[in-house]
């Protein structure tokens, strides 16, 4: 089975671009960075993530393709936690010429509509044009980029608007369901 599946990818050119969510986080919630890399957890928070809005370009991937990508110099993952319990995460991949993809970004369905996401998206976003001050060999951050697609949650194209991110690109294509999400072999 197939669907219509649009994609828009948006960017920032500047930290000036950057309008943080407004207030403070609830009681109880942190943002952190996971400096330990570690499949596992970040499969978990891609699969549980991503579950219901059919993220599935990671699934095949083996535990040392997992590794090999986490120990790239400059991938970082945030993570947000609601009194202990990880609640979403943003992971940070940086490419050639000063440029940061916010690869993933998003919340478990559980923690969604609390006003976690916006924050969870300043705070990522901050981190991506500061990135070279935790990696001295990378060049500073000259532009931020992400993606979202018509799979996504429906507030997702609005909180990215809301953190000054504009629209760059739309494309629009057929694609299969992919599978759904579980451990790889041997997890």
């Amino acid at each position: 089975m197939s669907i219509t599946l649009t994609t828009w990818s948006l960017e920032q050119t500047s930290p000036a671009d950057l309008t943080p969510a407004a207030g403070t986080l609830g009681d109880g919630i942190r943002i952190e960075r996971a400096e330990v890399p570690s499949p596992e957890f970040s499969r978990f928070l891609y699969a549980s993530v991503g579950q219901d809005i059919h993220w599935t370009d990671r699934l095949a991937l083996s535990y040392e393709e997992w590794t090999k990508y986490l120990a790239r110099p400059g991938v970082e993952t945030w993570v947000a936690y609601d009194r202990g319990t990880p609640a979403g995460y943003v992971e940070l991949d940086p490419q050639d010429d000063g440029v940061v993809e916010i690869m993933y970004f998003g919340l478990l369905p559980a923690f969604r509509g609390r006003r976690i996401g916006g924050h969870l998206l300043s705070v990522g976003t901050a981190r991506a044009w500061d990135l070279a001050d935790r990696w001295p060999d990378r060049e500073p951050t000259r532009r931020v980029w992400v993606h979202t697609c018509s799979q996504d949650g429906p507030t997702a194209m609005d909180n990215y608007q809301r953190r000054g991110f504009r629209v760059f690109r739309t494309e629009t294509e057929e694609k299969a369901e992919g599978p759904t999400p579980g451990p790889w072999p041997g997890a």
